[in-house]
């Protein structure tokens, strides 16, 4: 069984395309071009289930078209949409610890210099000049790569240098 803390959120299923179960997936992480993919992963009913791809091809930067196996008809293809869609949490192989913003969504961060747990990562608001953080509870902390000094990516946790004074304000 697949479980939230294994995936993170990648985009949400749209409207179909045709008359042959292809639907337009909005996409607002671009795994599509780091790693190769059979499956997605589908929140449908409050579950998380894979679904396996027959084909998928890019409409734009955010869009892409997409063809589920055993999804034949607009009729099954208009089940799935407004589904939120998810990719697989993967560990770095061959020294290759690149993660992407959106796959810090879930992690728990810890104050460097305390130890002390801030809390879980809801969100990564990229919308800004300065990125940053929101922690479930709405704390704001900076998403710069130069406060993270640690990311564990097989317990999802992030340390982070946290400037003086800002959990002050």
């Amino acid at each position: 069984m697949i479980q939230e803390k294994d995936v993170y959120k990648i985009g949400r299923i749209g409207k179909t395309h045709g008359i042959h179960g292809e639907l337009q997936m909005q996409v607002d992480d671009d795994v599509f071009d780091r790693v190769e993919s059979e499956y997605v992963i589908l929140r449908v009913d409050g579950i998380l289930v894979p679904f396996f791809m027959d084909e998928y091809r890019f409409k734009n930067d955010d869009i892409a078209l997409v063809k589920f196996c055993d999804i034949d008809s607009a009729e099954k293809a208009r089940q799935l949409t407004g589904c939120e869609v998810f990719f697989e949490r993967r560990l770095a192989e061959d020294g290759d610890d690149e993660l992407t913003y959106a796959e810090l969504v879930g992690y728990e961060i810890y104050d460097d210099t305390t130890g002390k747990l801030l809390g879980k990562i809801a969100f990564v608001d990229d919308m800004t000049e300065n990125m940053l953080f929101e922690l479930e509870d709405g704390t704001l902390l900076p998403a710069s790569e130069e406060l993270i000094t640690d990311v564990d990516q097989e317990h999802h946790t992030l340390t982070l240098t946290i400037p003086e004074g800002l959990l002050e304000l």
